[in-house]
């Protein structure tokens, strides 16, 4: 609820500055009749809707869990941010066709010293909105908030880029708005390209960040009985909401209750330091006695290229059975290949035994 309210109440900041920049500009464009103030104030009433539409997706993705969606509705926020990229795309479009219009037909603006107080105004006031909307979006984990910061910044960028062009035309009789407009559109245009990439890569299910994956298997590995962990997978249902799974090596001789023990002191610590669910913690046994059996397939499987982590060995003394997973290296052009060679090896240095390898995604 606390990064609810943040994300709300920053939002509201920048819908209520936007409102008032894009109505001074757009009074400032119809009085000088410069194609670039006008596009610029059209670039702020695109932050207005963005805004809202990020308060509309942070509302939606706040909802409690129901029947149909028992994880929760955080990915609507992903929704949201997808809907805001569409607009900025679009105002960015439509930005370019006006100003090549200008450019095929080129009118001349004139500017007051007024009007370029009012368009220096709306630079420094851009920069402080960015700065906070960028600041408040890293301390609650909001992209949408991250992106409208960004946004604010380049709009502070174009917004000098029109006040220049004004300059120019005031002092030294040359017009460049038109171009500048251009400038503009394409700014626009790659600020709703880069967000769209980023929010369907947040939906398609990205690689959590390593210092976080690290962190959390530090974590587990602090239990005494816990001597590896690995497998561990996090999928995100909105931001600042991950479920996910492990597996840890224990010694092969725990009880049922000691694992049961272990699994439910490992899914507290977890979550008390990280925020995150383990709904499933998968289990290794580690056997002394086959310490010397599994060194021997390990040296095996790191003579390959490409292998990056060896880890779950079982071996059934009685059925005679190798057991193991290997991760590879997606930069293999045959990974399937390289994991019939790793197989083929062990058997040849063990005959009489059946092996069996998995392949598992480096994540």
């Amino acid at each position: 609820m606390e990064r609810e309210k943040v994300i709300v109440k920053t939002s509201l900041v920048g819908v209520f500055t936007n409102i008032l920049l894009a109505g001074f500009k757009a009074a400032v464009g119809a009085v000088t009749g410069s194609i670039a103030v006008v596009l610029d104030a059209i670039n702020n009433l695109s932050d207005v809707l963005s805004s809202v539409v990020t308060i509309i997706g942070t509302k939606l993705a706040g909802k409690k869990p129901d029947k149909e969606h028992p994880l929760g509705h955080g990915r609507a926020e992903y929704i949201g941010t997808m809907i805001v990229a569409a607009i900025i795309l679009y105002a960015g479009i439509a930005a370019g066709v006006e100003s090549v219009k200008k450019i095929i037909s080129p009118t001349k603006p004139d500017y007051s010293m007024i009007s370029l107080i009012i368009v220096g105004t709306a630079v420094v006031v851009k920069i402080v909105l960015g700065r906070y909307v960028s600041a408040m979006g890293k301390k609650v984990n909001s992209g949408s908030l991250i992106a409208s910061g960004s946004d604010a910044l380049f709009d502070a960028v174009v917004s000098a880029s029109v006040l220049l062009s004004a300059l120019i035309c005031k002092f030294w009789g040359i017009n460049l708005e038109a171009y500048v407009g251009l400038l503009i559109a394409v700014f626009i245009i790659r600020a709703g390209v880069g967000m769209m990439r980023d929010t369907v890569d947040d939906i398609l299910g990205k690689r959590i960040d390593r210092e976080l994956v690290e962190s959390v298997r530090g974590t587990i590995c602090e239990n005494e009985n816990v001597s590896g962990a690995y497998d561990l997978i996090l999928h995100s249902y909105g931001p600042n909401k991950l479920i996910g799974s492990v597996h840890v090596e224990i010694p092969a001789d725990m009880s049922a209750c000691e694992i049961d023990r272990m699994e439910r002191n490992i899914a507290e610590n977890v979550y008390n330091k990280h925020g995150i669910v383990l709904a499933g913690i998968g289990i290794y046994s580690v056997n002394k006695r086959h310490g010397d059996l599994r060194d021997r397939v390990t040296a095996i499987v790191r003579q390959h290229d490409g292998v990056l982590q060896i880890h779950g060995f079982f071996a059934d003394t009685e059925k005679k059975q190798i057991v193991f997973d290997v991760i590879l290296d997606f930069s293999l052009s045959d990974r399937n290949a390289v994991l019939s060679e790793i197989r083929k090896d062990v058997e040849k240095e063990f005959p009489e035994w059946s092996i069996s390898v998995t392949m598992d995604v480096d994540i």
